[in-house]
C-alpha cells in the first residue's frame, strides 16, 4: 500500500492556507472530495500543536502523527507503536465507559470528544491499516505484531465504534468486506479472542448485506479451535449470520410482499447458506448440545443471589463482557510481584477480582445457553431441519435440558414481567432470555415432528400407549417408533415439567405466550387423541379456561396461544367437549368465554375452526343419537351448531382482511372461512351460504364490498398455497380435509361462470363487479 504524504512533502502554499483554525474543515473537505489533507500526517506539526492549545485535543492528533510515522513499513517501530497506543487509549476507554454507563442516552460527538478527534485525524483508519499490514505485505518483510499490540488495536478501534455513531465508525468498518473476514483470521488467538469477538459482533449488526460463512478461510479449523467458552461467544456472532435479515417495515411482512421478494429471489438466501456451511463444520452441533445441557455448580447461598445479577446485570449488556470479567477472576496475576504492581490497571484488576460474586459462574452459564439455544432454534426452522433433528436427538439433547430444568432453566419466578410476541427481540435479563428461548426450542423441536415424543419418559410414552389400547384405537407409529435411548429420564418428561411450570405461574408472567406455544407444537399435525388425552387428564383444559374466564386475561399475544391451544386440545375430542362444558357451568361463564372469543376474531379464529370442524364430526358419526345429546348438553357445540352463528363468524372472517394486509398471523381467518365454505359445500349448501354473505352485504349498504374483497382473497390463496415450494399438509393435517378438496372449493368459487350456483361472481350484480383488479400491484 503506497505511503501517503508525510507532513514535510506538502507545498508551501498549502501550508499557508492550512491555518490552524481550520484544520477541521479541510479534513472533513479533504474525506469527502479525496482533495486537500485527508490524513493527520499531512499537516504540518507545528499547526497541529497550535491548534490543540485551544481545541482541548489533549494532544490525540499528535500522537496519531507519531503513529503513522512510526507504523510505516520501511520503519521498524512497532514497538513504539504500543507505546503510542498506551497514551491514546485511556483517553477513549474513558469516554466509552461513559457511554456504557449512562446506556448511550443522548450521545452526541460533543460528549465524547477525544474519541471523535480520533476519527477525525485518521486514527480508526490507521488502525485498520496496522492490523492488517502483515496480510498485504511480501512473505519476506512480514513485521510481526505482538498480541497486547493486536489486543489494543481493537480495543480502541470497539471504544472508537461506541462512541461515534453507528452510521460513522462501524458503518465505514462494516463496507470493508476484507477487513470483516480478516477479523475472523484474529479469532485464533485465545488472546485477542474476547477483543475480536466483540468488535465483530458490532459490525455485522449494522452491516447491510450478510457476509457467507463459507468466505471465511479455514472456518471450520477455526471452529475445532475454539474452547467451550469461545465456541459459545462465537454462536453470539452466528446468531448474525443464519437469521433471516429483517426489513424493519411492517408491508414487508405481508405475505403479498414476501411472495414478490421470493419471486426476485433466486436460490437459497444467505442466511440459508450459512445454515448449511455450519452444519457441515464436523462435530458442530454436538459440540452446542453439550455447551446446551451442560451442568454448572450450585452456588453457595441463594440469599443475595436475585440482587446480586440485578447489580451485575445493570451494566453487563453480553456474554462477552462478562467473559473478560471472568477470566480476569481467574487467571494468575503474574504482575503481582513486579516492579508494575502499583500500576492503576493491575491494582483495578485486583480489585475486580475480589468483587467478584460467586453468583457469576450461573450467570456465565446461563448467558452462554441463551446464545447456543438461539443457534439451535434458528437450525431447527432453516430448510435442513429434519437433519438437525436427527442430530440433536441423536446428542440427546432433550434428556440433558430436562436434567437442567429445575436447577438451571426454570429454578424461580423472574420478576420482570414484560411480555414478547412471537417476532420480538428479547432485550431483557439473561434468566429470562434463557426461558423464552427454551420455549421457543421446544416450539421448533416438537413442531409437526415425530422426534416430540422424545419429550416423554418411558413410563409417559406407557401411558400413551394404555390410553390408546383403551380407546380401542391404534398406537401412532410415531410412538412406536421412538428411540427410548434418546427419551428424557427421570421422574417426569420436559413436557410434564413444562405443563407443571405453566398452571403455577402468575397471572401476568410475560411467559404464558410461550409456554402454551411450546405445548400446542406438540399437539400440532395430525390429530391424536392419545397426546390430547394425556394433557387432558394433568388439567390443561380447566388451567387454559380458568386463565381466559375467570383470570380474564387482557393480553392479545396471551390470549391467542390460550385459543390456539385450546382449538388443538379440543380438536374432534368429544371428551374434551364434555369436560369443557363441565367447567362452563354457567351462562356468565360462557358469556365471557364468547366475549373472549369476539373480541378479536384474529386471535381465536382457529379456536372457531376447531369448533366447526368438531361439530361436522360429531355430526357424521353413527351414534346420531349420543352425538345429539352431547350437542344439546355442550354449550358451544350447540351455540356453533346454529347456521346464524357460523354465517356471522364467517360474515366477519372475510371482513376483517384484505389482500394487501394479509400477513402469517391473519391468513388463518381466511383459511378458516375456507373451513366453514368447504363444510357447506358437504352438505350441499355452500349456494345457501353465499347468498347469505350477498344478504348481508345489501343489509350493510355495502354491495359488492364483501364478495369483492373474498373473491381477491381466494385469488391471492391461489397463489399461495399452490406454489411449489408451499407445504400443504399444515392445511390437511389441521383440517383433516385433503389439499384436493381445498383446491376445487376454491376454484369453484371463483368459477367465471355467472350462472354457476358456487361461483362468487353470481352473487355480485354486474354493476358492483370489481374483481378483474390486480391486488399485486396496489
Amino acid at each position: 500500500m503506497a505511503a501517503a504524504p508525510g507532513p514535510l512533502e506538502i507545498p508551501s502554499a498549502a501550508s499557508r492556507s492550512i491555518r490552524a483554525q481550520n484544520i477541521v474543515p479541510r479534513l472533513q473537505h479533504g474525506r469527502y472530495t479525496g482533495h486537500g489533507p485527508t490524513r493527520v500526517s499531512q499537516i504540518p506539526n507545528s499547526l497541529l500543536r497550535e491548534r490543540d492549545k485551544t481545541a482541548k485535543w489533549n494532544g490525540i492528533p499528535h500522537l496519531v502523527q507519531k503513529l503513522y510515522t512510526n507504523s510505516q513499513p520501511n520503519n521498524d517501530g512497532l514497538l513504539l507503536c504500543h507505546g503510542i497506543l498506551k497514551e491514546i487509549a485511556p483517553l477513549l476507554s474513558m469516554e466509552a465507559m461513559a457511554f456504557v454507563t449512562e446506556d448511550g442516552k443522548g450521545a452526541q460527538e460533543s460528549k465524547f470528544p477525544n474519541t471523535h478527534v480520533f476519527d477525525l485525524f485518521g486514527g480508526v483508519d490507521l488502525l485498520v491499516e496496522i492490523l492488517m499490514r502483515p496480510t498485504l505485505a511480501p512473505q519476506k518483510k512480514k513485521q510481526k505484531m505482538s498480541e497486547d499490540l493486536i489486543k489494543d488495536c481493537l480495543s480502541i478501534l470497539y471504544n472508537t465504534c461506541i462512541c461515534v455513531s453507528t452510521d460513522g465508525v462501524t458503518k465505514r468498518l462494516s463496507e470493508r468486506n476484507d477487513f470483516v473476514l480478516f477479523l475472523f483470521t484474529l479469532m485464533t488467538n485465545k488472546k485477542t479472542f474476547l477483543q475480536t469477538a466483540t468488535l465483530i459482533e458490532d459490525i455485522l449488526g449494522v452491516k447491510k448485506e450478510m457476509i457467507q460463512l463459507e468466505d471465511i478461510p479455514n472456518l471450520a479449523n477455526l471452529v475445532a479451535s475454539f474452547d467451550q467458552q469461545q465456541l459459545a461467544n462465537f454462536c453470539r456472532i452466528l446468531s448474525v449470520t443464519i437469521s433471516e435479515l429483517d426489513t424493519g417495515n411492517d408491508d414487508k411482512h405481508t405475505l403479498l410482499a414476501k411472495n414478490a421478494q421470493q419471486k426476485k429471489s433466486a436460490g437459497p438466501s444467505r442466511a440459508e447458506i450459512n445454515q448449511v456451511t455450519l452444519l457441515n463444520i464436523p462435530g458442530f452441533i454436538e459440540r452446542l448440545c453439550k455447551l446446551a445441557t451442560r451442568k454448572v455448580s450450585e452456588t453457595t447461598g441463594t440469599s443475595n443471589f436475585l440482587q446480586e445479577l440485578e447489580e451485575w446485570y445493570a451494566w453487563l449488556d453480553n456474554a462477552l463482557v462478562l467473559d473478560a470479567l471472568m477470566h480476569m477472576a481467574t487467571e494468575e496475576a503474574d504482575q503481582s510481584s513486579s516492579t508494575e504492581s502499583a500500576d492503576e490497571s493491575v491494582l483495578a484488576a485486583n480489585q475486580l477480582r475480589s468483587r467478584l460474586p460467586q453468583s457469576m459462574k450461573i450467570m456465565h452459564e446461563i448467558m452462554y445457553k441463551v446464545e447456543v439455544l438461539y443457534v439451535l432454534c434458528v437450525l431447527l426452522m432453516g430448510r435442513q431441519r429434519n437433519q438437525v433433528h436427527k442430530m440433536l436427538a441423536e446428542f440427546r439433547l432433550i434428556p440433558g435440558l430436562n436434567n437442567l430444568f429445575d436447577k438451571l432453566i426454570w429454578r424461580k419466578h423472574s420478576t420482570n414481567h414484560v411480555l414478547h410476541g412471537q417476532n420480538q427481540i428479547c432485550d431483557c435479563s439473561p434468566e429470562i432470555s434463557l426461558k423464552i428461548q427454551f420455549l421457543r426450542l421446544l416450539q421448533s423441536f416438537s413442531d409437526h415432528h415425530e422426534n416430540r415424543y422424545l419429550l416423554l419418559n418411558s413410563q409417559e410414552l406407557n401411558e400413551l400407549s394404555a390410553i390408546s389400547l383403551k380407546a380401542n384405537i391404534p398406537e401412532v407409529d410415531a410412538v412406536v417408533n421412538t428411540d427410548r435411548s434418546l427419551i428424557c429420564d427421570g421422574k417426569k418428561g420436559l413436557l410434564t415439567r413444562l405443563l407443571q411450570v405453566m398452571k403455577k405461574e402468575p397471572a401476568e408472567s410475560s411467559f404464558r405466550f410461550w409456554q402454551a406455544r411450546a405445548v400446542e407444537s406438540f399437539l400440532r399435525g395430525v390429530t391424536s387423541y392419545a397426546d390430547q388425552m394425556f394433557l387432558l387428564k394433568r388439567g390443561l383444559l380447566e388451567h387454559i379456561l380458568f386463565c381466559i374466564i375467570d383470570s380474564e386475561c387482557k393480553s392479545r399475544d396471551v390470549l391467542q396461544s390460550y385459543f390456539d391451544l385450546l382449538g388443538e386440545l379440543m380438536k374432534f375430542n368429544i371428551d374434551a367437549f364434555k369436560r369443557f362444558n363441565k367447567y362452563v357451568n354457567t351462562e356468565e361463564k360462557f358469556q365471557i368465554f364468547l366475549n373472549q372469543i369476539n373480541s378479536s376474531l384474529v386471535d381465536s379464529n382457529m379456536l372457531v375452526r376447531c369448533i366447526v370442524l368438531s361439530l361436522d364430526r360429531f355430526e357424521s358419526q353413527t351414534d346420531a343419537v349420543k352425538v345429539a345429546e352431547v350437542i344439546s348438553q355442550c354449550c358451544l357445540l350447540s351455540y356453533i351448531s346454529r347456521v346464524e352463528n357460523r354465517l356471522s363468524f364467517l360474515f366477519r372472517l372475510i371482513n376483517i382482511i384484505q389482500v394487501q394486509t394479509l400477513t402469517q398471523e391473519n391468513v388463518s381467518c381466511l383459511n378458516t372461512s375456507l373451513v366453514i365454505l368447504m363444510l357447506a359445500r358437504r352438505k350441499g349448501k355452500l349456494p345457501f351460504y353465499l347468498n347469505a354473505l350477498r344478504e348481508k352485504e345489501l343489509c350493510e349498504k355495502y354491495p359488492g364490498f364483501l364478495l369483492n374483497n373474498f373473491h381477491s382473497l381466494l385469488r391471492f390463496w391461489q397463489e399461495h398455497y399452490l406454489n411449489k415450494d408451499k407445504d400443504s399438509t399444515c392445511l390437511e393435517n389441521s383440517s383433516c380435509i385433503s389439499f384436493s378438496y381445498w383446491k376445487e372449493t376454491v376454484s369453484l368459487l371463483l368459477c367465471p361462470d355467472r350462472t354457476a350456483p358456487c361461483a362468487i361472481i353470481s352473487y355480485i350484480d354486474e354493476v358492483y363487479m370489481n374483481i378483474d383488479k390486480d391486488f399485486s400491484e396496489d
